[in-house]
C-alpha cells in the first residue's frame, strides 16, 4: 500500500502535531515496512528528517505549486496523489485536500481536539472561522476518523452530530527516546548546557490560558517558603505569557520560575529545538506538573510516564484517559492542590517511587506498536470498505 500524509506539521511543528505526526510515521515506518510512506511536505525543514527507505519526501517543485504552496496542500496536491499512485491519504491534523472525496483515494483524518469550539474566545475569530470550516469539511468527507481519545470522540459527536461509526478512537504514543533511561553522566551533560538546578519541577507546553500555568505559579507561590525547589518551563506564549509574567513579578518569584526556552542556550541548540535534549532533562526532575484545563490529548503526560517521572496532572478532559492510576490528580482551578501534590511528591519517596513504577505500566499501554496497530487496522478497514 501507498500512504500519503500531510506532512507540514511533521516537518515544521515542534509541538503536539508535530510530535504525534513524526512518531506515527516512524511508527508505521518500523512495524509494517511492506507499505511505502510519502510525506507531503509545503517547504523543506532543516528541523527534522525522516531515513527509513520507505519514507519519502514530496514537495512542489513547480510553478505554480512551488509560490503558492497552500494552496498546493490544501488542493492541488491531488495530483501529485496520482502520480505516486497513492492508495489512502493521511491527514494528520484536521485536515484533508478539497474534493479528495471525488477521487479514487481513500483518506483518513485525524482529529486532535475542537477545543476551539469549546472555547472560541482563546483564539482569534478569523482562525475561529477557518478552524470550524476546516474541520467539518474533514470530519464530513473522510473515510474515517481518528478521534485521538474518547473525548475528543465525544466532542466530533457533540459539535459536529458525526456518526459514531465513522469515528476510531486510536491513542497517540511519544518519541521512543524517552523510555530510554539515561546516565547520570548524559543528564548532568545536559544539565550543565542549560545550568538547570539540582532539583526542579518542570512544565512543558505552550503558555496560553488553557494550559493554567498561572496556577502552577501561585502553587510555588504557596510553597515559597517550604520549599526552594524552583520551576523550570519549556514552552512559550504571548498575551497570557505576560500575565503569568506579572504575577511572577508582583510576588517576587523570579528565581523560583526559570523560563528555559528563552535562554541563549536553548535558543541557539538545534538538539533542544528538536526536542533531542527533553528526555535527559526530563529525567533530571522531580515531578513533572500539568494542570491544563482541557487536553485533546496530553503528550507531556505520556512522556513524563516513559520518563520514570511522578506527573501531576488535572482530573478532567482526557488526561484520566493517559494517566490512568498511575498519576497524581489535582482540581486545575485550585492551585492549593496543585501546591500539595508537588508537596507530596517531593517529601515521600515512597509515594514518588510509586508513581513511577506505575507509570511505566501505564505508558507501555501507548507503546509505539501498540498504536501503530491501531491505526493500521483503521487504514485496512478503509481499505476493505
Amino acid at each position: 500500500m501507498n500512504v500519503g500524509f500531510d506532512a507540514k506539521r511533521a516537518f515544521h511543528n515542534q509541538t503536539g502535531l508535530g510530535h504525534y505526526s513524526r512518531t506515527l510515521v516512524h511508527s508505521l515506518a518500523k512495524f509494517y515496512p511492506g507499505n511505502q510512506y510519502f510525506l507531503f511536505n509545503p517547504k523543506r525543514s532543516p528541523l527534522f528528517r525522516f531515513n527509513e527507505e520507505n519514507v519519502h519526501e514530496v514537495v512542489p517543485n513547480r510553478f505554480p505549486a512551488n509560490l503558492f504552496t497552500a494552496a498546493w496542500r490544501s488542493s492541488w496536491v491531488k495530483k501529485d496523489l496520482k502520480k505516486l499512485k497513492i492508495d489512502l491519504y493521511h491527514g494528520l491534523s484536521h485536515e484533508i485536500p478539497i474534493s479528495i472525496q471525488r477521487s479514487n483515494i481513500r483518506s483518513v483524518v485525524t482529529i486532535h481536539d475542537l477545543i476551539h469550539e469549546r472555547y472560541p474566545e482563546q483564539y482569534n475569530a478569523i482562525d475561529v472561522k477557518i478552524y470550524n470550516k476546516k474541520f467539518r469539511y474533514a470530519c464530513r468527507h473522510a473515510d474515517k476518523i481518528i478521534a485521538i481519545s474518547e473525548q475528543t470522540k465525544k466532542d466530533i459527536l457533540e459539535f459536529y452530530k458525526t456518526p459514531a461509526e465513522k469515528i476510531a478512537v486510536t491513542y497517540q504514543s511519544c518519541n521512543p527516546l524517552f523510555g530510554e533511561l539515561l546516565g547520570d553522566a548524559q543528564k548532568r551533560i545536559i544539565q550543565l548546557k542549560y545550568e538547570l538546578p539540582p532539583k526542579f519541577y518542570l512544565y512543558v507546553g505552550s503558555i496560553i490560558e488553557r494550559k493554567n500555568l498561572l496556577s502552577l505559579c501561585k502553587a510555588v507561590f504557596i510553597l515559597r517558603n517550604e520549599s526552594n525547589t524552583p520551576l523550570v518551563v519549556i514552552g512559550d506564549g504571548g498575551k497570557y505569557k505576560e500575565q503569568v509574567r506579572d504575577f511572577i513579578r508582583q510576588n517576587d518569584l523570579r528565581k523560583k520560575i526559570i523560563f528555559l526556552s528563552e535562554k541563549a542556550s536553548a535558543i541557539s541548540s538545534k538538539t533542544f529545538q528538536s526536542g533531542e535534549d527533553l528526555p535527559a532533562i526530563y529525567q533530571s526532575a522531580t515531578a513533572m506538573i500539568y494542570p491544563s484545563f482541557f487536553e485533546g490529548f496530553g503528550i507531556p503526560v505520556l512522556e513524563a510516564l516513559w520518563s520514570r517521572l511522578p506527573v501531576i496532572t488535572s482530573n478532567v478532559s482526557s488526561l484520566p484517559e493517559v494517566g490512568g492510576d498511575a498519576v497524581h490528580y489535582v482540581n486545575p482551578q485550585s492551585a492549593e492542590e496543585i501546591a500539595e501534590g508537588m508537596k507530596r511528591i517531593a517529601d515521600d519517596q515512597q509515594y514518588a517511587d510509586e508513581l513511577r513504577q506505575r507509570g511505566l505500566v501505564q505508558a507501555k499501554k501507548f507503546s509505539q506498536q501498540n498504536c501503530a496497530q491501531a491505526v493500521m487496522n483503521v487504514y485496512e478497514k478503509v481499505m476493505a470498505s
